[in-house]
């Protein structure tokens, strides 16, 4: 058993080594000691449809190398434009696994037959992924649902893989440039932790609920609600909406349709959710807005969900406020300001590329996507040597999704201008303050009302007698030239004694009538001046050491 689990990790290992020398990303691999894994029909394949092929290589490689793909289609500032493209087409329909399995996963993670949990449920599954397959019920209630079950064996598939893609990131970051350029090993950290959310469905519930929370207020916005008594980590139990995916809508059937609300909504609710509440719902591409019947849009999906930090939120607003305006300057500012400059990166040339790109997509008028212009500002970022946040990227491309759907529901309909109208209400609401923050400030206001008036009487009197002192903490010149003497003191000393001893070594070959215990008395009196001279020498380094371990231990106390 454990033999063939051996076979299967090899396997996985060289299915990947090879997928990277192949499509030209050997250079991950110089110096890494592998090069006994690739084989005489692993020789790199230089083809025009490149992107295109990594994509099929990796469907073809399994769930895990799927979804790294998607991840990596967001990392625009990573790799180039066809690839990102390329990925973020991925998909991963595969065949069904047996009924019979799903009935007894189903059966097993809610404890109770099949038959006393739905009043129906259909063999034939809605769609089958690599991760799951989802299946129409109708529960004893009476409500319609789908219900999505986990692939048998994939957690365990999944951690096989994680295994190969350290050990691979690790070798890439020790040994290569590209690897500590762009830290693999933290990449498919945050991969990691994307990836074992998405296969606890306990979490896309809760995102499910979060999600349906933050889009109440929109009358034309819908999120699926899970069922909670009938959800586990690997069975979701949620409502079933009736639609189609927004772009495979035609133009006669949006004809009946007020698409103006429904694109404005949309566009309004992400620009809160990225930029008030910080959730980020990762994979909002066409496919996962559904036009419903009653003529709104549902978003499916919650899989995979990311947080957005308020630092980063902050500093989006403000580049949408600099694109908006045209302000290139400012723009590069901030961009600055969020990302990590590596080796090369020239601030002065990034400054001119980035005010030449706001400039030319703002000269486009109403017909400038803000996500296609984050997109090109993250990529311009990886190219010149600025490493922007993740999150970044990973805004983007969302609001890139997002694009793609708004120009499909209404042409006419203008994201800068969108931003201008929202972006009052939204630094409104960034300025509130939560209840526990309030308390905590209300907390820490009331310690420093308490205490300064003793502190100031404590400063004003000391002030008054003379007795203010203020210490600073900085390099004592002083104590540090006083240090540097006694180093070249005890180095020039020692000089001295090691001539005297070699001296007197010299002179033991010398023929004299004065003799001690049978050597030459001259030499042995330098031999007796140079034990001497080192005696005091050890006994002056112990003291003044000592001494100063004291005065500094005295300097610390206050």
């Amino acid at each position: 058993m454990v033999g063939s689990m051996e076979e299967a990790h090899r396997s996985r290992y060289v299915d990947l080594v090879r997928l990277l020398v192949r499509h030209g990303r050997s250079d991950l691999l110089a110096g890494a000691g592998t090069d006994e894994f690739l084989t005489e029909d692993a020789e790199p394949v230089v083809d025009e449809e490149g992107p295109q092929r990594l994509a099929e290589d990796l469907e073809r490689m399994g769930p895990t190398y799927v979804k790294l793909g998607q991840l990596l289609s967001t990392r625009v500032d990573l790799l180039p434009a066809p690839y990102t493209e390329a990925l973020s087409r991925l998909q991963d329909d595969v065949e069904p696994f047996p009924v019979e399995q799903v009935r007894e996963i189903i059966e097993t993670e809610l404890g109770a037959p099949l038959r006393s949990l739905f009043s129906e449920f259909d063999d034939t599954p809605l769609a089958a992924a690599s991760l799951a397959q989802v299946h129409r019920a109708v529960t004893r209630n009476g409500h319609d649902v789908v219900v999505k079950v986990q692939r048998p064996g994939v957690r365990e598939r999944v951690r096989d893989d994680m295994e190969v893609l350290a050990d691979l990131a690790a070798k890439a970051d020790r040994h290569t440039e590209v690897g500590r350029r762009y830290g693999m090993g933290t990449l498919l950290a945050h991969f990691r932790r994307a990836l074992a959310d998405e296969l606890d469905y306990r979490r896309e519930a809760a995102n499910l609920v979060r999600f349906g929370e933050l889009t109440k207020h929109y009358e034309h916005l819908v999120v699926p609600q899970p069922v909670g008594d009938l959800s586990t980590s690997k069975v979701l139990t949620m409502d079933r909406v009736i639609g189609r995916s927004v772009t495979d809508v035609g133009p006669l059937g949006l004809l009946d349709v007020d698409r103006r609300p429904l694109v404005e909504e949309l566009f309004s609710a992400y620009l809160r959710m990225i930029l008030v509440d910080g959730a980020l719902h990762a994979d909002p591409h066409p496919g996962n807005v559904l036009l419903t019947d009653d003529g709104r849009l549902a978003l499916i999906d919650f899989g995979m969900v990311a947080t957005v930090p308020r630092r980063v939120q902050d500093k989006i607003v403000k580049l949408l406020l600099a694109l908006s305006d045209g302000d290139g300057e400012e723009a590069a500012l901030v961009l600055a300001e969020m990302g990590h400059p590596l080796a090369g990166y020239d601030a002065a040339r990034f400054r001119d590329d980035v005010s030449h790109l706001v400039s030319s997509a703002v000269a486009l008028g109403g017909e400038v996507e803000v996500g296609s212009v984050l997109v090109e500002l993250s990529r311009l970022s990886g190219d010149r040597g600025l490493r922007p946040p993740a999150e970044m990227s990973m805004v983007g491309k969302t609001l890139l999704n997002l694009d793609q759907v708004t120009r499909h529901l209404d042409p006419g309909f203008d994201p800068t201008q969108a931003i201008r109208d929202d972006i009052e209400e939204i630094l409104r609401s960034g300025l509130s303050v939560s209840l526990s923050g309030a308390l905590s400030s209300a907390i820490e206001a009331k310690d420093f009302a308490a205490q300064l008036p003793r502190r100031a009487n404590r400063i004003m009197d000391a002030l008054s007698e003379g007795e203010l002192a203020i210490r600073v903490k900085t390099m004592d010149e002083v104590r540090f030239l006083g240090a540097l003497q006694r180093l070249a003191n005890r180095l020039t000393m020692g000089v001295i004694i090691a001539s005297i001893v070699v001296g007197a070594a010299l002179m033991m070959q010398v023929q004299t009538r004065s003799t001690i215990l049978g050597y030459p008395a001259i030499a042995m009196v330098f031999f007796l001046l140079a034990a001497l001279a080192g005696g005091a020498l050890v006994a002056s380094i112990v003291i003044g050491d000592r001494r100063a371990q004291q005065a500094a231990r005295r300097d610390r106390q206050p």
